[in-house]
């Protein structure tokens, strides 16, 4: 086996590693609990969603959760037993947070559902290689927890001619990665050639800290068959880091902004190795992991294979935890870990080591001075930073200064407040910026979000202001059209000789609306000068009852001078007797509520107005009935059934209304009542017998009226009803869709349909108006 040249690490440090403490025993298997707890989220991605409700019972690897997302991995049952709860439930992390999992309450039989492995691998093609990984719900097992089926799917103009098997486990205290290539070799080999089958690379590299001897061994002895190389890394924190392992392996950093996949380079950690092997050869999914349980406040530290969800108090107790020596309790490692608050939460797939740390172990940290400018963060910085600047902007949420010194490469190994003399915790300062410039991009993002759909709103409103505008303009070229055609049949009927009549009509009507006017002006004055009752009024109203009497008798000169030039009508027109049945219905209405105002004050003014609206109602009955007459006689042949419908109508008020007062005079038995029910009974009885005389006429003379035939429509005038029609269809279409809020390429579309219907309405109107 050939040798690898390896570059040197830029900084770093030197931390006691204290990992002789869990790396001495075998791995042992955790006993199972009686309640597991799976979150829904273990991994970098979206959260999936429970395929499973309370109450069901599942065997062991059976699907609970997955998403659709492509950035996610679905989570199975670490063993059989019935769902008891879906909710908030702790959660391993820095905020203290709960988060969505399923509780199971295992049976302990450990049940397993059926299960699919793969005798050759080889004989499957790549794309189904990497479903088996993604449906058992593999992510990266020693960083983020990076789905591992995105991670091994490169895009196809980026080949990959390195793979990295990352066995450096650089963190002091933790161990499982060790202890899993000591006793293991020979799976993860295969787990490796099946990465290396998928991606093809021209060098597979498994890179391991010199302090791991026994690992380096066994490695290198499963892997003689192969042209894998196990190299051997320097001790030095954080070497395990993948960017510098990458800089360690082969001389390249991977630049800012970047991912390794685009220098052709994929890393993998041993136990995600070893999660494929077990996913593609055995078909089981990701239920379990290889977890370090170490610090000196464990009777028994060691390395346990525990399921994923069991609560971490259970696998303290199974390591025999001193809670009187107990001081601090670290998810992870010393350097990159956090202190776990509550022992209830879970083992989930990234959680890879718990320290239970006495106060020797971990001293708290002294009180945080300020910064002397020793240089020595930077110095250590394997990122190539400058911490100390980092810090200076944080403080001062300068976003735009921290990216430009680029914030987002600090891979918070916390190398920096390790050497800090001022003992300022610095990755705390970087993690709180980094979450405020995250949280910053969200909002702009919605911001710009935001901006686009007002501007696409705008630009929606402007088009139909303009389409507005075009049907405002249509209109008024209609209505110019048939203002010019009412003037054209005006001027026809002016050369036939009807222009007198139409001057004199017109004059009448300005004689009117100036009679009107002067009425109402010397009721004006009249009503100030009885209020105040001056001189001054006094003429004023003489001057404008003399003006009113002037108007009046222009009115009547006029109106008499054209009913002598205008041969006399035959008969009276509907129009003219429905004009004059209401003016007697409005005289009568005034003279009614005149005489309710008399009876009620009893003032000279008001008898006065009584008998003036008395003698106008007198007068506008006299017109109606006159009207009535002229109709009777000019019109013989609708006496028939119009009168017979009239007379059923007046028969039956009749009949009503003396109902009605026979039931009032059973009730009170006034003599004012008795004479009124004598009065309707008489005028039921003459409304019965006219009806009767008019049936017997109309018995007579049955010939019913005949109607004019009506024309039928033109082609032309068929075609402009379709048209209009439709262009209404078009129209109503399109305000529904923007009530809908519709995609703006149906509103689009049925805008042009709209405009296409409105242009060949345009262009009908116009070949009509031609040919008129």
């Amino acid at each position: 086996m050939s040798t690898w040249l390896i570059h040197p690490l830029r900084g770093g440090i030197h931390p006691p590693d204290c990992k002789t403490l869990s790396n001495q025993q075998p791995i042992q298997r955790a006993p199972l609990p009686k309640q597991l707890i799976v979150p829904l989220l273990q991994h970098i991605g979206h959260i999936t969603q429970p395929v499973v409700k309370v109450g069901d019972y599942v065997y062991k690897g059976q699907l609970l959760a997955d998403s659709t997302a492509p950035l996610s991995a679905p989570v199975h049952a670490p063993s059989s037993g019935t769902i008891s709860f879906i909710g908030p439930q702790p959660y391993p992390h820095v905020s203290g947070e709960m988060l969505d999992a399923i509780v199971i309450d295992t049976d302990g039989l450990d049940a397993w559902c059926e299960l699919r492995p793969t005798a050759d691998f080889t004989k499957l093609a790549i794309p189904d290689l990497l479903d088996k990984i993604r449906q058992a719900g593999i992510s990266g097992l020693g960083g983020a927890g990076f789905p591992t089926s995105n991670k091994l799917s490169p895009r196809a103009d980026q080949p990959i001619s390195t793979l990295i098997i990352n066995g450096a486990e650089c963190e002091p205290y933790i161990t499982a990665d060790d202890v899993l290539m000591r006793e293991r070799a020979t799976e993860l080999i295969l787990g490796i050639d099946i990465l290396a089958h998928i991606l093809q690379p021209k060098n597979v590299l498994i890179a391991i800290e010199d302090n791991k001897p026994e690992a380096i061994s066994a490695m290198q002895q499963a892997a003689q068959a192969r042209d894998y190389h196990v190299v051997k890394i320097p001790t030095i924190y954080p070497s395990g880091g993948e960017r510098q392992l990458i800089q360690i392996l082969t001389g390249q950093e991977v630049r800012a902004g970047q991912i390794p996949a685009q220098q052709g380079i994929v890393c993998q950690n041993i136990g995600t190795v070893l999660a494929v092997h077990d996913a593609v050869i055995n078909g089981k999914p990701l239920i379990s992991r290889i977890t370090t349980l170490t610090g000196q406040a464990l009777q028994t530290p060691m390395n346990v294979e525990c399921l994923i969800g069991t609560p971490v108090h259970e696998l303290l107790a199974f390591a025999g935890l001193q809670n009187e020596h107990l001081s601090r309790l670290v998810a992870g490692g010393p350097m990159m870990g956090f202190t776990l608050i509550d022992t209830a939460a879970p083992v989930i797939k990234t959680s890879n080591c718990f320290l239970a740390a006495t106060a020797q172990e971990l001293p708290p940290p002294p009180p945080t001075m300020p910064c002397i400018r020793c240089g020595d963060c930077a110095e250590v910085c394997p990122a190539n930073l400058l911490p100390q600047q980092l810090h200076f902007y944080a403080l001062g949420n300068d976003h735009e200064q921290l990216e430009a010194h680029n914030l987002f490469d600090c891979i918070e190994c916390g190398a920096c407040a390790y050497v800090c003399p001022s003992s300022i915790p610095l990755v705390q300062y970087y993690r709180a910026a980094k979450a405020d410039m995250r949280e910053q991009e969200q909002k702009q993002v919605k911001a710009e979000h935001a901006k686009e759909r007002f501007e696409f709103r705008q630009e929606r409103l402007r088009l139909e202001e303009e389409r507005k505008e075009a049907a405002r303009k249509e209109r008024a070229e209609r209505l110019a059209r048939s203002k010019a055609k009412q003037a054209k049949k005006a001027e026809q009927n002016k050369s036939d000789g009807n222009s007198d009549s139409a001057a004199a009509q017109e004059e009448i009507k300005r004689l009117k609306i100036a009679s009107s006017m002067a009425q109402v002006a010397l009721r004006k004055a009249q009503k100030q000068f009885d209020e105040h009752g001056t001189d001054e009024l006094k003429a004023q109203v003489t001057q404008l009852s003399a003006a009113a009497e002037e108007a009046k008798q222009a009115l009547h000169k006029a109106t008499s001078k054209a009913e002598a030039t205008v041969p006399p009508k035959q008969g009276v027109t509907d129009d003219e007797l429905k004009r004059l049945k209401i003016t007697a219905s409005m005289a009568r209405v005034a003279l009614t509520k005149a005489q309710k105002q008399l009876e009620a004050h009893g003032t000279d003014e008001l008898k006065a107005q009584v008998e003036q609206l008395s003698k106008a109602a007198d007068e506008a009955k006299q017109a109606l009935d006159k009207a009535n007459e002229k109709a009777t006689v000019s019109a013989p042949q609708q006496s028939s059934a119009n009168e017979v419908k009239r007379l059923k109508i007046a028969a039956s008020m009749a009949r009503v209304a003396l109902t009605k007062a026979q039931k009032q005079l059973e009730a009170h038995g006034t003599d004012e009542l008795k004479a009124q029910v004598e009065q309707l009974s008489k005028a039921a009885d003459e409304a019965k017998q006219a009806l009767t005389a008019a049936t017997a006429r109309q018995a007579a003379d049955p010939k019913p009226t005949e109607k004019p035939a009506k024309p039928e429509p033109s082609a032309a005038e068929q075609a402009l009803k379709k048209a209009k029609i439709e262009a209404a269809m078009k129209r109503a279409a399109l305000r529904k869709a923007e009530r809908a809020q519709a995609d703006a390429s149906s509103i689009t579309a049925l805008q042009a349909e709209l405009a296409e219907a409105e242009q060949h309405l345009a262009k009908l109107n116009q070949s009509e108006t031609a040919d008129v």
